[in-house]
C-alpha cells in the first residue's frame, strides 16, 4: 500500500512540476511575441498557428460590443500595411495582469491591453498550444478594441 501511495503522490508532483514548466515556457513564447510585434519584426507571424482565430470584440460608442471574426490572411494583410504608419506613431502594446491558466492541451493568456497610443486599457485573451511539430503557436487571439474600422466587414 505504501508502494501504490508513493508512486501516486510521484506522479502527481511530476506532473505539477511539468505543468508549472510549461507554464514558464507559455510565458517566454509569450513574452517573445509581444516584443517580435512591438519591434515590428518581419517573422512577427511565426507566433500563429497556420489557421489561427482572430477576434476583434468592437467597444462600440453606445456601450454595446461586436465580435469580428478576422481571417489570418486579411490580418496579415492588414498589418502589413499599417508597419510603416505604427512604426511612425511608435506603436507598441503593453500587457498588464498577465494570468496563464491551463484549458485542455493549451493554455490561455489572459491579460489587459494598454495600446501606447491612448490611455484605456482592454481585455486581450490568446490560446496557445503546441502544433504538431511540438512548437509553441498561438491558436486564437482576441482583444477589445475601440476602433471601429474592425466593423466593415469587406
Amino acid at each position: 500500500m505504501k508502494k501504490i501511495l508513493l508512486t501516486f503522490t510521484i506522479g502527481i508532483l511530476f506532473s505539477m512540476y511539468c505543468m508549472a514548466d510549461d507554464i514558464r515556457d507559455v510565458e517566454n513564447f509569450f513574452n517573445e511575441y509581444v516584443s517580435a510585434a512591438n519591434s515590428y519584426s518581419s517573422d512577427y507571424f511565426k507566433y500563429y498557428s497556420n489557421n489561427a482565430k482572430i477576434v476583434r470584440v468592437v467597444e462600440k460608442p453606445d456601450g454595446t460590443f461586436e465580435a469580428v471574426n478576422i481571417p489570418l490572411e486579411r490580418y496579415k494583410s492588414e498589418a502589413k500595411k499599417s508597419t510603416k504608419l505604427m512604426k511612425l506613431r511608435k506603436y507598441k502594446n503593453k500587457y498588464l495582469n498577465i494570468k496563464i491558466t491551463r484549458q485542455g492541451k493549451d493554455y490561455k493568456v489572459a491579460a489587459m491591453r494598454m495600446p501606447s497610443t491612448s490611455d484605456y486599457k482592454v481585455p486581450a485573451h490568446f490560446i496557445i498550444g503546441k502544433d504538431n511539430n511540438g512548437e509553441w503557436k498561438i491558436k486564437e487571439e482576441s482583444m477589445n478594441t475601440k476602433v471601429q474600422r474592425f466593423l466593415d466587414k469587406d
